[in-house]
């Protein structure tokens, strides 16, 4: 079964807004992403209409952030994408009229919705802003550990 990396995607996306100078087009947003234009234009309608992100047309034109990093957490972003679910676990049946495919159907649902309860709440602690930071501490370990690759990896940031 193939992952949703919808998530994990966007994150990554949002970080290189915050981290480039001016607006990034759909195209350099779909290679940091390694999709199509389109499809990167499909995810950001949701975080457009969350207020998360903005786009302008034309030569000089591209997505911006138009909130701060401090004001958007992960579980913001997931629900802007739709809350995509997060485990799928399938039922034999939907509607059993067998007794243990109700027993089995209703501790897998309970399970199921204890642990995204969880996990929403988790992503509603982390901001965009802990991620930044996160990376940026990151990018000084790695100058220190490796001096001359420093600029290959803001290249990559950039460009990635």
């Amino acid at each position: 079964m193939k992952q949703n990396s919808q998530l994990s995607d966007v994150l990554h996306v949002l970080l290189h807004m915050a981290e480039g100078d001016g607006p990034a087009t759909s195209e350099a947003l779909a290679a940091a992403m390694q999709t199509n234009p389109v499809v990167l234009r499909r995810l950001m309608t949701g975080l457009r209409e969350a207020g998360f992100v903005a786009s302008s047309k034309g030569h000089g034109g591209g997505w911006v952030l138009s909130c701060p990093l401090e004001r958007i957490t992960l579980r913001d972003v997931h629900e802007a994408l739709g809350a995509p679910a997060f485990v799928s676990l399938g039922f034999r049946e939907d509607r059993p009229e067998c007794l243990v495919a109700q027993a089995v159907n209703e501790s897998l649902g309970a399970a199921v919705r204890d642990a995204e309860a969880l996990l929403l709440a988790r992503l509603g602690a982390v901001t965009l802003a802990a991620l930044s930071q996160d990376f940026h501490q990151r990018l000084a370990l790695h100058r220190g550990a490796h001096p001359g690759a420093a600029h290959r990896l803001e290249e990559h940031t950039r460009a990635d």
